[in-house]
């Protein structure tokens, strides 16, 4: 997990017979309803604490080591 002021990224292993949107949504709500109790100034602010949309890329051709890399050169972009 690598976290920027806009956005976030996340390297996972998901089972395919789960689905990546299926867990992807449930790390948002969880994220969501967690940040919402710890700051309590979010439910009165933000009708919703995160967007609907989501960038999902597979990495079948690439090495787990390219895809670090990737991750850690967008720090410096």
């Amino acid at each position: 997990m690598e976290i920027m002021p806009d956005h976030v990224h996340l390297l996972l292993d998901i089972n395919p017979r789960i689905g990546v949107f299926r867990v992807v949504n449930q790390i948002k709500g969880y994220s969501s309803r967690i940040l919402r109790e710890e700051h309590k100034e979010l439910r009165s602010r933000l009708p919703t604490l995160w967007t609907r949309s989501k960038f999902i890329s597979t990495v079948g051709a690439v090495t787990l080591e390219a895809v670090k890399k990737y991750i850690e050169e967008q720090k410096h972009v």
